[in-house]
């Protein structure tokens, strides 16, 4: 932390104030001074010749405006510089015990601040009284400490599934190499399957590599490019790629397909849609059915995936879109690296669009993407 020198706030507010009110006493001294001379010079003229005492002193007729002027002036100025130290004391102290009783919550504020840590993140100020500035900036480091929380333990979440993640592959190709490596009778079939199976293992954990790459770029807001992108054409591309599979499945495609142009990186919003329709197909019941729409809507264009399955809880929805989250089952299926609909909403975020799921009757899930027309 970088030291910094001078007063502090309260000393400084306790000086301006201080400043102020001698400057402001000073006048109304002065001011009064003046008065005071102005009225008591203007005394009626007495007969030439005579006297008079002011405080003892015998003064000429002639003199008696310029000696009452001046007496007046010099007990102005004795009352008034007691009134004057006065003020300026009752100053210092009010304005020290205010701007204490006023600048306590910042107090608190700076205190928890340096109390925090990433496992005393459940610590809020909730600070009582009034609804002032000072309350407001309370309030305000709250629900900063709120969002600080949430990403610590979205973190924490993350890089713990990752590692799960990650030590499976690597797990399979070191007890592959060690089984091997232990059969002295191990021949060229027994080599060739053990490849086969670190190929799968490795290429497993470029898949979900690649997914983290993404992710974590997407949700950072990065994007490589802006340019247009059909939503349509990602939709078609991503259907012929799948093709084999809905063969194999016995699906029933159906689909309305309109251009539906929009404005961002092609190379994310095609794994976006890649990912959308491989989930609606790898996620089938066998013989079911796919329906996938791209269509355009004032000034948002819109990518409909639906499909039929196993039946989806309202409440696990929102799980879906959770890292490392499959079906509703965390981290037990390895037909991917379940980021799939993670990084569909990281990408669509990052384009300024919004995405929504909801199960659809009888089994099965519908994702709607909605992103800025072009």
């Amino acid at each position: 932390m970088r030291p910094r020198r001078g007063p502090g706030l309260r000393a400084r507010l306790t000086l301006l104030a201080t400043g102020l009110s001698a400057a402001v006493s000073a006048l109304l001294l002065w001011l009064g001074w003046l008065l005071v001379g102005g009225v008591v010079a203007a005394v009626p003229d007495l007969p030439p010749g005579s006297t008079v005492k002011v405080d003892g002193v015998p003064v000429a007729a002639d003199r008696l405006g310029a000696a009452l002027q001046e007496a007046a002036r010099h007990r102005v100025l004795q009352a008034g510089s007691v009134a004057f130290l006065l003020a300026v004391i009752a100053t210092v102290l009010l304005a020290w015990v205010i701007t204490g009783q006023v600048l306590r919550p910042l107090h608190e504020v700076t205190a928890t601040a340096r109390r925090l840590s990433a496992e005393s993140l459940d610590q809020r100020l909730r600070l009582p009284g009034p609804r002032d500035e000072v309350a407001e900036l309370a309030d305000t480091f709250d629900a900063m400490l709120d969002r600080l929380q949430a990403a610590f333990e979205s973190q924490r979440r993350f890089v713990a599934n990752a590692s799960h993640e990650l030590r499976t592959p690597l797990a399979v190709v070191r007890t592959e190499v060690d089984v091997t490596l232990a059969d002295p009778a191990a021949d060229q079939a027994e080599l060739r399957r053990m490849a086969a199976v670190i190929r799968d293992a490795t290429l497993r954990a470029q898949q979900l590599v690649d997914g983290l790459l993404v992710l974590a770029r997407t949700e950072g807001g990065a994007l490589r490019a802006r340019e247009p992108a059909d939503l349509a054409g990602l939709a078609d591309a991503a259907l012929r790629i799948v093709g084999p599979e809905i063969r194999d499945r016995g699906l029933r495609v159906s689909t309305r397909i309109t251009p539906a142009l929009t404005m961002g990186d092609p190379v994310v919003l095609e794994r976006v849609v890649g990912n959308l329709v491989e989930n609606a197909v790898r996620h089938n019941s066998a013989g079911g059915w796919l329906e996938v729409c791209t269509d355009r809507a004032g000034g948002q264009v819109r990518l409909l995936v639906r499909n039929s399955g196993e039946v989806v809880a309202p409440e696990a929805v929102t799980a879906l879109f959770e890292p490392f989250h499959r079906g509703g089952v965390a981290r037990t299926s390895h037909d991917g690296a379940g980021l799939g609909l993670s990084i569909v909403r990281a990408v669509v975020s990052a384009h300024g669009g919004t995405v929504h799921a909801e199960p659809v009757p009888g089994g099965g899930l519908a994702v709607t993407v909605h992103l800025p027309a072009a």
